[in-house]
């Protein structure tokens, strides 16, 4: 039979056709029958995610972060704790190995955590001394349980436990396999890659939406085909000579069909999708270049909740794994630590003002303050005593007067001289 000018079969419940009855009416089937299926969406993969700005710049916004906190090895002593150098030193301050520097292998290592949600690195060890820290591609790893310890085979040789340094961005429950955030947000980051191809594609076209022609058409599917065909090369003429005239037959015209992105609201909707990104990496929006709700008050609070429950908590996962798998459970009084304080090297008032005020409660010498804007000793020796206002006094005490000779009087005598 012929419908609208076109020869239509009878015989169109197939298999899969929502007009049989033996196929269940559901939004997923109903859909997939018009061509819209799940399997269309991208894959995500983790080269696919970065594609995203977002991810990319959660995953190189953390991992320099981290990488580029100051890290050193301490020992312990009854007079506190003094900085740990040599060999030792080096390694976790300085460079890594011989190729790599501190900052650039903790980078590499942050990376790994946070698309496919794992660090790895392995020991090298002279005896019991420290020589390297090598990366490894969590991708080449595998993790197994060999006498119910825990092995790591890498580049056909295993390593245990006690010699791979391992921070999983979430562990599963047989506590050897992760969950990463790429993973963990993978239907979030899809929708965004499909809105970027959706608007790539849109714009690639010219902005032209999909259109239909209305009016008095011809009739049968040869004079349809060439119909459309006329309206498809006078969509281009105009498009390729930057005509805004368009010329269609008469008692005709052109409607779109679907939404454009304005329409479509894709601005909002992939604003949200920055938001929905900062949840899967637990970041502030305001470090993904979100200030769309942000004020002067909320932005540094939202700083402040970057140092407390961001940075200083992955800090300390790297710390104790560090301290574990460098000099094990009896450490003997060595242990690494990062030094958040770096996060302020940027705010320079904030910096001064808190050394100061370090200075001035007895905190740090001024010596030790020099130091930590690496600016050389002074030679003075008071510059190694701690320092203290003269008006702080123990309550219910009267602050110690000096006992000052008084002045002689104009005769050049003393008026505490005896008669």
């Amino acid at each position: 039979m012929k419908l609208f000018g076109f020869n239509v079969r009878r015989e169109v419940r197939s298999a899969t056709s929502p007009e049989n009855e033996s196929v269940p009416v559901s939004a997923e089937n109903f859909l997939s029958f018009f061509g819209v299926q799940s399997v269309d969406l991208p894959p995500v993969t983790i080269d696919r995610a970065l594609t995203v700005p977002a991810v990319a710049a959660a995953v190189a916004f953390l991992s320099r972060t981290l990488a580029a906190l100051p890290l050193h090895a301490y020992q312990s002593s009854k007079d506190g704790a003094k900085r740990v150098s040599g060999k030792l030193g080096a390694v976790v301050h300085d460079n890594a190995n011989d190729e790599m520097s501190s900052f650039l292998f903790r980078q590499y290592f942050w990376q790994q955590v946070f698309t496919g949600g794992r660090g790895l690195a392995w020991i090298e060890r002279d005896g019991r001394e420290i020589v390297n820290l090598w990366p490894m591609d969590p991708r080449k790893v595998t993790v197994k349980r060999v006498a119910g310890r825990r092995i790591y085979k890498f580049e056909n040789k295993e390593y245990p436990a006690a010699d791979v340094i391992d921070v999983p961005f979430m562990l599963k429950a047989d506590q050897l396999s992760h969950y990463g955030p790429i993973n963990l947000a993978a239907k979030a980051i899809q929708l965004a890659i499909a809105m970027n191809d959706y608007g790539s594609n849109f714009f690639a076209g010219g902005g032209v939406p999909p259109l239909a022609i209305s009016g008095p058409l011809p009739q049968g599917d040869p004079a349809l085909k060439r119909a459309a065909g006329d309206v498809d090369r006078a969509i281009k003429f105009a498009k390729e000579n930057k005509s805004p005239i368009l010329p269609i037959p008469a008692g005709h015209e052109l409607k779109p069909v679907g939404f454009d992105p304005a329409k479509g609201q894709m601005v909002e909707a992939r604003l949200f999708q920055i938001q929905e990104i900062a949840r899967s990496w637990q970041m502030p929006p305001a470090f993904l270049q979100d200030l769309s709700k942000g004020t002067f008050a909320n932005v540094e609070q939202q700083d402040l909740h970057l140092v407390k429950h961001l940075i200083g908590q992955w800090s300390e996962a790297l710390e104790g794994e560090m301290n574990l798998k460098l000099f094990g459970r009896e450490s003997g009084g060595l242990y690494v630590e990062h030094n958040l304080d770096g996060l302020m090297r940027g705010d320079f008032k904030s910096r001064v003002e808190g050394i100061a005020r370090a200075i001035q409660t007895a905190q740090i010498t001024p010596n030790e303050g020099r130091a930590l804007e690496n600016r050389p000793r002074h030679k003075n020796p008071d510059a190694d005593e701690l320092l203290v206002q003269g008006a702080t006094v123990v309550l219910g005490k009267q602050p110690v007067q000096s006992a000052l000779p008084k002045p002689a009087d104009d005769n050049g005598e003393d008026d505490n001289a005896e008669a």
